[in-house]
């Protein structure tokens, strides 16, 4: 060892600094045989067990973090501070206004329009003439009966005196029996020609009236069918070209409401009960109104019945075949605002959703924490807004909405 040390020195001493260099250089030098051989790989299964691992990380902490109870969602009872709903509405109905005196006038016989004296939206008055027709032939019919009653006269003007005379004549006997009745019976063919004469002329006086039209009642024209020199025929079905009437009249006075209500609902109609009607042309005008009646018949195809409601208030913006919405009212309601005081039927609105049940009454989920109270209510009109309730609910409490099946007094809830 020491002479290779020795040795090593003197080579160093030999070569000088020059070597060194070379030396350090040679142990910077890394040697890549060792290390050239790859990776080793990592286990293919390591993938799914992390995967797996995060899934029940996420799963356990949805467990742990869900809310507990049955998933509803809330909505808030809203107070109903104007309008029918506020005056204790117990029933909302749609229907139509209409007119209980209506008439399509037309001549009692079959002729020509020679003149039509209405318009559309022209005031009339009862007996005042809207349509004449070609008259001719009834006045020449007129004139025929007066000749003929004018010769009738004048052979019973004729015949009256002779029959007088003999029958005097009769009676000194100076006049067969034969002769009394014949003069007798020419007496009395003359008299009953005189007085089918008088019929027959009246007859064709009335022939002649029947060319005017005439309104039967004070009103408002709204449809003018017929024009002049179209045929008019009072028999006719309405094929051709033959008119069956010369115009429509409506009794304005005689405007009310048909509605058709549900038979689940009707026992909450009666007649003289209050009520509002809001026309579908002036939705903010709420008109004082009045059921005539319940009309006792119901339809099976729609299983409704008709009520007849009566404007307690007459206004020229109302006319037929308008949409109208009637909030039928209750008598407590209409008593309460009467008597001075502004008191009113208390009620609030909900969605429709949120009850359980129809006609009177219902069943609603008020929602108190976490739990919901199962509670009975009265219930009023259901409207495009939500479902009335008249008794069982303050404004502001929440109800649960959706499938309400779930459901139990008590049973443990959360809202989404």
């Amino acid at each position: 060892m020491r002479v290779s040390d020795s040795a090593a020195g003197a080579s160093t001493l030999k070569n000088g600094p020059m070597d060194d260099k070379a030396n350090l250089l040679n142990q910077l030098r890394i040697d890549r045989s060792a290390g050239s051989a790859p990776p080793a790989p990592r286990p293919w299964w390591l993938w799914p067990a992390v995967g797996g691992a995060v899934a029940v990380v996420v799963v356990g902490a949805w467990l742990l973090l869900r809310p507990g109870g049955v998933p509803v969602h809330a909505a808030v009872a809203a107070a109903t501070t104007g309008g029918a709903a506020g005056r204790g509405s117990l029933l909302d109905a749609s229907g139509y206004v209409v007119a209980r005196r209506e008439a399509t006038v037309s001549s009692k016989i079959t002729g020509k329009v020679s003149d039509v004296l209405i318009e559309e939206g022209q005031h009339v008055q009862a007996d005042e003439v809207i349509a004449r027709l070609d008259d001719s032939n009834a006045r020449a019919s007129l004139a025929q009966a007066k000749a003929n009653l004018a010769a009738a006269a004048a052979a019973y003007a004729n015949i009256q005196p002779i029959h007088k005379r003999n029958v005097e004549l009769a009676a000194k006997g100076w006049v067969s029996a034969t002769a009394l009745d014949q003069s007798k019976a020419n007496y009395d063919a003359a008299a009953t020609g005189l007085n089918v004469a008088r019929a027959t002329l009246a007859v064709s006086q009335r022939s002649l009236d029947d060319t005017v039209v005439r309104a039967p009642f004070a009103g408002v024209v709204t449809v003018k069918a017929a024009q002049p020199g179209e045929i008019v025929s009072p028999i006719s079905a309405g094929g051709g070209f033959t008119r069956t009437g010369i115009g429509t009249i409506v009794d304005m006075d005689s405007l009310e409401v048909e509605v058709d209500v549900s038979e689940n609902f009707i026992s909450r109609v009666h007649s003289g009960q209050p009520a509002i009607i809001k026309l579908n042309a002036y939705p903010d005008w709420q008109i004082p109104a009045e059921v005539i009646t319940v009309i006792p018949t119901a339809d099976r195809a729609k299983a409704t019945v008709k009520v007849r409601v009566a404007f307690k208030e007459k206004d020229a913006r109302v006319v037929p075949e308008m949409g109208a919405r009637v909030s039928f009212l209750s008598d407590a309601a209409m008593a309460g605002q009467g008597d001075g005081q502004g008191t009113t039927t208390p009620g609030v609105v909900i969605p429709s959703e949120a009850v359980q049940g129809k006609g009177d009454t219902g069943i609603v989920y008020v929602i108190r924490g976490d739990k919901v109270e199962r509670r009975a209510v009265r219930l009023g009109a259901s409207t495009g807004e939500g479902q009335t309730i008249l008794a069982g609910l303050a404004a502001g409490d929440r109800v649960a909405v959706g499938d309400l099946t779930h459901l139990a007094d008590g049973t443990k809830v959360h809202v989404e």
